[in-house]
């Protein structure tokens, strides 16, 4: 057998305490699909004395993870601190400029810094790895960039944060509101003390960047991803969704149109049929579609120690076994650069509910609006009567452009009737 692949791992919390229960339960397994061991030979974490589960004794404790990456007797780098820059991005930066492979979990530092990252793994040979930054235990990296490569691909979608799946699930089977929906996650601990990352889209948007430039072939553009979160959706919303044969999903959504690439995070009207409507709980999924092979579905745990873990054992099995791909598929020179679609050339159907005073003529205001800006109207759902009270009416529309449909709302918003800002949700057709 080959001698041994000999890592460090930088952090050594929930997912690198899970990384180094697997390498140890698997030893057998990993060393017969690698070819050769891998060993922990080094760790940097801040406390010792924490019990991760695995045997430590025999391996060099770092103060320093950056000076770690520089140990000259480390094959391979595994970066679990997470963050875009600060320790995190030196210390990959320092193991690629000592000719170390570096595995990765890190979505923000690969959105932010991914391509001067992978043009300098080219140049300098080594490999950079991360499918555990997108999804967890799915393997949607290797699946997009090597499964997939030959088709071209049309769409690529899914459900990217668990953290508002479980929100949006639960809302749904508990008729409870958002706010109390997070206080029970933020309990279970699927919700950060500060959840605004997750609830507010821009973990998912990370990924979805990833995901975008793996599955396109273009640089990452994270500055072209529009992000919205959850914060804004109601007991109503999920209950008029289920009437109307929709649910209520964050999601990721990137698409080739003729324009160029649409990228876009927010909540989504999906019907109730598909694929990606099923996938319930703390859950991710993605979907991908492609020109030969049509759609594919790649469902499991989006975090997790162990799920994460599983990803980065993959990466490490690939790298001992001397399998080496371009990180993004194809050499970041060869990246294309694809125009991005901003959200107000977005096309597609809506959902509006209102909250209006119960009085003649409003409908009549509303509809005006809308006919203004050419927005045509599909159905529309008032429940019961309550002159002189507050009362809900929700509209779905025909495909609109979305420029035509914010200002169409921005003229709905100023009629007296109108007690609250109305609120949009798009209508996904998978």
């Amino acid at each position: 057998m080959n001698p041994p692949l000999k890592l460090a791992i930088a952090g050594l919390g929930t997912v690198g305490a899970g990384v180094l229960q697997l390498l140890d339960r698997q030893a057998e397994l990993l060393a017969e699909r690698a070819g050769r061991r891998l060993v922990v030979v080094a760790v940097s974490a801040r406390d010792r004395r924490r019990d991760r589960g695995a045997d430590l004794s025999a391996v060099r404790w770092y103060e320093d993870a950056v000076a770690m990456a520089a140990d000259p007797e480390v094959d391979v780098v595994v970066e679990l601190i997470g963050g875009a820059d600060g320790i995190a991005r030196r210390v990959v930066d320092t193991a690629i400029a000592h000719g170390k492979h570096v595995v990765t979990a890190n979505k923000a530092l690969m959105a932010h810094e991914g391509m001067r990252l992978a043009a300098r793994a080219e140049e300098t040979g080594i490999i950079l790895s991360f499918e555990a930054s997108v999804a967890g235990g799915i393997p949607v990296i290797k699946g997009l960039r090597e499964g997939l490569a030959g088709n071209r691909l049309q769409r690529v979608y899914g459900i990217l944060n668990g953290t508002c799946n479980y929100i949006l699930t639960t809302m749904r089977e508990s008729a409870h509101e958002f706010a109390e929906v997070l206080a029970e996650a933020q309990k279970l601990g699927y919700a950060e003390a500060d959840p605004s990352f997750d609830i507010d889209g821009i973990d998912a948007a990370h990924k979805l960047a990833i995901l975008a430039s793996v599955g396109f072939g273009r640089p990452i553009d994270l500055d072209g991803v529009y992000a919205e979160g959850i914060r804004h959706i109601s007991r109503l919303d999920i209950d008029f969704a289920e009437e109307l044969g929709y649910r209520i999903k964050l999601l990721g959504i990137a698409r080739l149109t003729e324009e160029g690439l649409e990228q876009r995070v927010h909540p989504c009207m999906v019907p109730r049929g598909t694929p990606i409507a099923a996938v319930e709980g703390v859950y991710n999924a993605v979907v991908a579609e492609g020109d030969f092979v049509g759609r594919v579905v790649l469902q499991g745990r989006g975090a997790g120690a162990f799920p994460t873990a599983s990803a980065i054992a993959a990466d490490l099995v690939d790298i001992a076994a001397g399998r080496q791909v371009p990180p993004f598929g194809t050499h970041s020179n060869n990246l294309r650069p694809i125009p991005g679609v901003p959200i107000e050339r977005h096309h597609g159907a809506y959902y509006i509910r209102l909250m209006v005073v119960d009085q003649p003529g409003v409908i009549a205001d509303v509809a005006a609006a809308l006919r203004d800006e050419h927005v045509s109207m599909e159905s529309m759902i008032q429940r019961g009567r309550a002159p002189g009270e507050a009362v809900p009416v929700v509209l779905t529309t025909h495909v609109t452009v979305e420029a035509a449909m914010r200002r169409a709302l921005k003229k709905i918003e100023t009629l007296d009737s109108v007690l609250e800002p109305p609120r949009m949700i798009r209508i996904e057709d998978f």
